[in-house]
């Protein structure tokens, strides 16, 4: 995979206690490091404008003074310092250029991947929340709509928690369908079967909020019973995968059940959905506060780009799922 990375994302200081760490990036470069055929790539930061697009101006001022007057604790749980700015920048700008990549044929062992921090899916329009600051894959969305490299584009969010920042930006667009699979009740609390978009959006949302302890055979059969024929119908240009890794098993703040090898076989089929739409894949960086745990999970998805094939799981979906899997469908028509 071509891995974009900067060393300014290192710079956003959350604190000695705070999950969202520096860390993490560290942690996945060694991790890395252990494989072959990683290539790294620096982009530039994202333009201003591009954050403007789908970010209120008057927030984007405000947070832009925050950080630049030393920044603090926007709220409880997401905290800036005077560097965060350039790296949010600097993530968001690794975000459009993976989705640029990939509309413009990167595939196969050059399918893009943005390590950026910090995250963004759960920044809504006007504020920021849950560690996030500018929604990294908005922005990278809206960036080839505009540019004219994408008529329809596709968000996948397999993040244990659910995006509720990139749902409402484009809760009433049809030009972008996002998918996410989260752990029910959990932060922020949204995502439910119900929310499927309105106006020109209506049916463009799709949400699958998974009982605590989902694993491997719950995920794979909630992608292919309604990612799947989802995706089939909207047809994308463009699949953006949201990548957290804290639905893994051993990740400290989530219930789930996902393994490592879950992560390489959902790499596996979300790369078969893009292939069967005939549209360009990339990877943003989400969650996972697990170090170990995080830098497998993204060294098991560049090893299937890579040629590794992955193991099916023992296990396929509970009860629970299958009901739920019901009711999505039904929700959505399909």
């Amino acid at each position: 995979m071509q891995f974009g990375y900067s060393e300014t994302c290192l710079d956003h200081d959350t604190g000695p206690r705070h999950p969202e760490t520096p860390d993490r990036l560290r942690a996945i470069r060694r991790a890395l490091a252990k494989r072959h055929g990683v290539d790294y790539v620096e982009s530039d930061p994202v333009a201003q404008a591009r954050i403007e697009a789908v970010h209120d101006a008057e927030y984007v001022a405000e947070i832009k003074a925050f950080c630049e007057n030393g920044g603090g604790n926007w709220d409880p749980d997401t905290v800036a310092s005077a560097a965060t700015w350039d790296a949010t920048l600097a993530s968001a700008g690794l975000s459009e250029w993976a989705a640029h990549e990939a509309v413009r044929g990167a595939d196969g062992r050059d399918t893009p991947f943005a390590l950026g921090r910090p995250p963004g899916h759960h920044a809504v329009e006007d504020d920021a929340m849950g560690f996030c600051f500018v929604n990294n894959a908005a922005v990278a969305a809206q960036a080839v709509l505009d540019d004219g490299d994408a008529e329809r584009v596709a968000v996948f969010d397999w993040d244990v928690h659910h995006g509720n920042g990139t749902q409402d930006i484009f809760y009433d667009r049809g030009d972008v369908f996002y998918a996410s699979f989260h752990e029910d009740g959990l932060y922020p609390g949204t995502g439910k079967v119900s929310e499927t978009g309105e106006g020109e959006g209506e049916g463009t949302t799709l949400n699958v909020p998974l009982a605590a302890g989902a694993g491997d055979g719950d995920y794979l059969y909630a992608l292919d019973e309604t990612l799947a024929p989802a995706l089939d119908r909207f047809d994308p240009d463009l699949l953006l995968v949201s990548a957290g890794f804290d639905a893994h098993r051993h990740d400290p703040i989530s219930r789930m059940r996902v393994s490592t090898e879950g992560y390489a076989l959902l790499t596996d089929r979300v790369r078969d959905v893009a292939a069967d739409a005939g549209a360009g894949l990339a990877f943003i960086l989400e969650g996972g506060y697990g170090l170990d745990t995080l830098s497998e999970g993204v060294a098991i998805v560049h090893e299937t780009f890579d040629g590794r094939t992955p193991i099916d799981p023992d296990e396929g979906p509970n009860e629970k799922t299958e009901l739920l899997v019901d009711d999505v469908r039904d929700a959505l028509d399909l």
